[in-house]
């Protein structure tokens, strides 16, 4: 059986190292140092020692069927706890700057199934701070707040797209203390 916490730890680790699609993370696992899947958690064989790790196609196999919010919450945990930022300098406060924007999944769309739509939250130096599916039939305006409630916006700006100037976007990001 496939240990699933080895699997997101070889998952994870593949993300820095450059793994952008289901794909490549699988490959990336796959062509891993020896320590890497050890690291991980999987099990070598008792007989000879070797570690075997997952085909690529099953990797991804697995990967897609697990909650995208909930696996880019826990993979970007992480790196969220590590990041730290100037809180003032010299006299002046430093505000975090923000871009909320959406994207269609390229390849996503499908015959009789709609393209994959993400709602995702990036610093201005492109590190993504929260990211969320867009529910199928609808628009990225319901998604906005529910993106943003894992994020801590105080002294913060937000940019996004004309879209999102709504009355009630505004009154939310002022009461999470962002500008």
């Amino acid at each position: 059986m496939l240990p699933a916490g080895a699997l997101l730890c070889a998952a994870a680790a593949s993300l820095p190292a450059g793994a952008r699609s289901l794909t490549a993370i699988g490959e990336w696992i796959e062509d891993a140092p020896w320590w890497v899947p050890r690291a991980c958690g999987f099990a070598p064989d008792p007989l000879t020692g070797a570690v075997s790790v997952p085909h690529p196609a099953t990797v991804r196999r697995l990967l897609a069927q697990l909650d995208g919010d909930a696996l880019d919450e826990t993979i970007g945990a992480f790196p969220a706890a590590r990041a730290r930022r100037p809180k003032q300098m010299g006299k002046r406060p430093v505000l975090q700057a923000i871009a909320v924007d959406g994207k269609t999944l390229r390849g996503s769309r499908q015959v009789g199934r709609q393209a994959v739509v993400l709602l995702a939250a990036m610093e201005h130096s492109r590190r993504v701070l929260a990211q969320r599916q867009v529910a199928d039939k609808s628009d990225e305006i319901p998604t906005f707040a529910p993106l943003l409630e894992s994020v801590d916006l105080s002294g913060s700006v937000i940019t996004a797209d004309a879209l999102h100037n709504q009355h009630d976007h505004g009154i939310y990001l002022r009461k999470r203390g962002a500008h």
